[in-house]
């Protein structure tokens, strides 16, 4: 008797051990998160060790927005055994929740981890890059640049940090080294973009038509471009861009102050004041239009504030 109860403990593990192999398995196949998540439980119910089987239940909550419980399963993880994986998607968690600073934190882990680990030091650099780190950031940018020399987005990002440090030489330079990577509509875009900060409206004129002649489906560049017409005084050019990205979106009422600007520096008095009127809709309808600062949320009173003012307050007072 004894003999038998002896080998019925001894197959109690073994046999737990399997089944439990069996859920993984069975969930690691499985593509409905929720079913998987359910396996993923089972197996941990028979075999709370297997730090595998709480890695892919942390995965599968992370993608089905529970990013709460995702974080507590990452986090039984790394007090066991804590690796390079695991502070990585523990930041992404975090970062999902706007938690910067303990998504900053499993960044920098996982890369002190794993030196080789590019994409947690990217991930460090845009989140220090949203805390205000620019400085670091760009630090963190240059790291990448310096291993992967061809990947045009880092340029990008580490442009709009010298951008936000007010190194606008720095930034003009990574601009134009995106482009050398990468000539694509998006990097002549950014470019012409921050060109606009910079009042350079032919440079910005273009590089925003060569990003427009790349890919004629960017609203966005038709505004801009349109806006570098307008302050160069070529009237009907800006009268056509404003007129394009209205057809891809009727509500834009930047593109709508843009025209009325426009026509009233050509003299178009009433198709101004029917413009401004549309903005004014658009951006407060109930309200009337008694000082400018009914506009404070545009592009135009946030960049262009003294083009806007005194034109605006000349047709307002006509």
């Amino acid at each position: 008797m004894k003999k038998v109860i002896l080998i019925t403990l001894v197959l109690l593990p073994i046999l737990t051990f399997s089944q439990a192999n069996k859920f993984f398995r069975k969930a690691i196949r499985e593509t409905d998160l929720n079913e998987k998540i359910n396996l993923f439980t089972k197996a941990l119910e028979l075999d709370s060790k297997n730090l595998d089987a709480y890695f892919y239940r942390g995965i599968a909550k992370n993608d089905l927005g529970d990013y709460h419980g995702a974080i507590v399963d990452y986090s039984k993880i790394i007090v066991l055994n804590p690796d390079a994986d695991t502070y990585y998607n523990r930041g992404n968690s975090r970062y999902s929740l706007k938690d910067f600073v303990g998504a900053k934190s499993d960044y920098g882990k996982a890369y002190e981890i794993d030196s080789t680990f590019i994409d947690a030091l990217y991930s460090l650099g845009c989140v220090r890059y949203d805390l205000g780190e620019y400085k670091d950031a760009v630090k963190d940018f240059s790291k990448i640049i310096k291993a992967v020399p061809r990947q045009s987005k880092t340029y990008i990002l580490r442009a709009s940090a010298y951008k936000a440090l007010e190194e606008y030489k720095k930034a003009l330079k990574d601009y134009s080294l995106a482009i050398l990577a990468e000539p694509s509509a998006h990097n002549f875009y950014n470019r012409g973009v921050f060109y606009m900060d910079l009042n350079s409206y032919q440079k910005a004129s273009t590089d925003l038509s060569t990003a427009l002649r790349i890919n004629r489906n960017n609203t966005f560049a038709y505004f801009y471009r349109g806006t570098s017409y307008l302050l160069l005084g070529k009237y009907n050019n800006a009268i056509s861009d404003f007129s394009t990205a209205l057809k891809f979106d009727a509500t834009d009422f930047d593109a709508l102050l843009g025209l009325a600007l426009t026509y009233y520096k050509m003299g178009d008095i009433s198709n101004a004041k029917l413009n401004l009127q549309k903005a004014k809709s658009i951006v407060s309808p109930e309200k009337n239009i008694e000082t400018l600062d009914l506009f404070t949320n545009t592009y135009w009173f946030q960049n262009q504030y003294y083009y806007f003012n005194n034109n605006m307050n000349l047709l307002l007072k006509l």
